[in-house]
């Protein structure tokens, strides 16, 4: 069999050309849609035996600007009782730093304003008591009991950062730069640990620990309360995860 003359094998420039359109246009009458869309996350817990939850109180350094524990406590049990997994006890915490104290041994001793995210760790033997959560849990009818620790600590962090430069070109249009520069910048972190207990054998059932760090402008003064309720709104769909689903947002970009 006679082969084909090359140029016969070969496209012609009219055809690459009407390729080439073709593609274009089909480019040009893709049509892009974004949609949202939710996915269920299963919760981290199983809860089922479980009719009440009492939010016990939290180890927390002294802190002047606020009181961890007890803000932790609020926050907690306001998010619970929206959320309505669990009926949610109104008993008082319980004395926690001290029974920490006790446990953590004399050497240990006071719990220290914190100056490390590290600086609790010897007081969290109290989460292991298991005949002291027992006790806890019997004056409360065996409830799943939430407690933990909380470190919340100024944050100061300097270097080469992006910021936005506005100008205006001699035209009068607005026109923003990004701009690489040194700053200063300062905030809080804020680092808590959840321990939930079983109320009837006082045996740990799970424990999760999360961090957050906000920062701001060097001259810009933001309350203590402001900045920490600002971390906890930020990690409390973990925390509310591991007690009951939850539905995850997100944009996918379809083409069509």
């Amino acid at each position: 069999m006679n082969a084909r003359p090359a140029h016969a094998r070969r496209p012609s420039a009219a055809l690459v050309l009407a390729a080439l359109l073709g593609l274009t246009l089909s480019a040009c009458s893709t049509t892009v849609y974004e949609v949202v869309i939710q996915a269920p996350v299963s919760a981290k817990l199983d809860i089922s035996r479980y009719q009440r939850i009492y939010v016990a109180g939290f180890v927390a350094s002294p802190n002047d600007d606020l009181d961890a524990s007890m803000e932790t406590v609020r926050l907690l049990r306001n998010q619970l009782r929206n959320r309505n997994v669990l009926r949610v006890l109104d008993a008082d915490a319980v004395p926690l730093a001290e029974k920490a104290q006790e446990l953590a041994g004399p050497e240990a001793g006071p719990i220290p304003v914190a100056q490390t995210e590290a600086d609790l760790d010897p007081y969290a033997k109290v989460f292991s008591d298991t005949e002291y959560w027992k006790s806890v849990g019997a004056e409360l009818e065996s409830p799943l009991i939430l407690t933990g620790t909380v470190v919340f600590l100024p944050q100061e962090r300097s270097g080469f950062g992006q910021r936005e430069q506005e100008s205006y070109d001699q035209f009068g249009r607005r026109q923003v730069v990004p701009v690489r520069s040194y700053m200063e910048r300062k905030g809080f972190v804020l680092r808590p640990t959840f321990v939930f207990i079983d109320g009837a054998t006082g045996e740990q059932v799970y424990s999760e620990s999360f961090r957050e760090v906000v920062l701001y402008n060097s001259n810009q003064q933001t309350p203590a309360l402001s900045s920490y309720f600002e971390l906890m709104d930020r990690l409390m769909p973990s925390v509310l995860n591991t007690l009951t689903a939850q539905k995850v947002r997100g944009n996918r970009v379809l083409l069509k």
